[in-house]
């Protein structure tokens, strides 16, 4: 369904935008990069803030027009920060915009369109979409980088298809860690238990602290390999203290 979704840069005229951009879309997930007549690429500078997206930038597919970039996909949505006088059915709002573009990416492909960095889309090239886009933002100070506007609806895009019946997946979590058994953890308040009257730290019998570090430990539920490493150091604490 991803590899479906194409991200379209028109006349970049910053090759550090289109690194950037790849970026972004490595990130989430997006790897199909489409560049509209950039005005130098490939570069240094893309390669640099790429930042590891480098097949995202080597895989791109060069072209002379919008035309030519989006003439097989279902559904052409271009990002604008204007509204325009154009007919074309608008998102408001990206997240509305991605449930279409995922349901369409399933059996084809889509395109996200993104405009010059001065000055966005021509209304020729809004003409070759099938719907428009904009990105909530401050009113007094509503201007995107390329690369933020790209990783925004990457990042919608990917939320979208994360949260759709029929992906696998999955974040990447650490092990589990193995939890001690009652008996080793009943172990370790017996040593926790003696080492604090060999050092004298409970000098009040009816006091409540050897009950309440119990407890502490029992709400941090340290895993079987924490456990030993308290263990250990209590042996090496008890090591220093005077025989009895």
């Amino acid at each position: 369904m991803l590899s479906n979704i194409r991200i379209v840069l028109v006349q970049t005229f910053h090759p550090g935008n289109i690194g950037a951009a790849a970026r972004a879309m490595k990130t989430m997930g997006l790897t199909n990069l489409v560049l509209v007549n950039p005005r130098c690429f490939p570069d240094e500078e893309a390669t640099r803030l790429a930042a590891g997206a480098t097949d995202v930038l080597e895989n791109a597919r060069v072209v002379t027009s919008l035309e030519d970039a989006v003439q097989d996909c279902v559904q052409v949505v271009g990002a604008s920060a204007r509204l325009r006088s154009l007919p074309l059915p608008h998102f408001d709002e990206p997240d509305e915009m991605v449930q279409q573009v995922i349901l369409n990416a399933t059996d084809a492909p889509v395109a996200l369109v993104f405009g010059r960095e001065r000055s966005g889309l021509t209304n020729d090239e809004i003409r070759c979409c099938t719907h428009q886009v904009s990105i909530p933002a401050n009113p007094e100070y509503g201007i995107l980088n390329l690369s933020q506007a790209v990783q925004i609806l990457a990042y919608e895009t990917h939320r979208a298809w994360r949260q759709h019946d029929e992906n696998d997946f999955t974040y990447q979590r650490p092990l589990e860690a193995t939890p001690p058994t009652r008996e080793q953890f009943i172990h370790f308040q017996d040593h926790l238990s003696r080492l604090m009257q060999q050092s004298g730290f409970l000098t009040q019998p009816h006091a409540r602290t050897e009950e309440q570090l119990q407890a502490l430990f029992a709400r941090a539920q340290p895993s079987r390999k924490e456990l030993s490493l308290l263990r250990g150091l209590l042996s090496a604490f008890e090591a220093h203290l005077p025989r009895q």
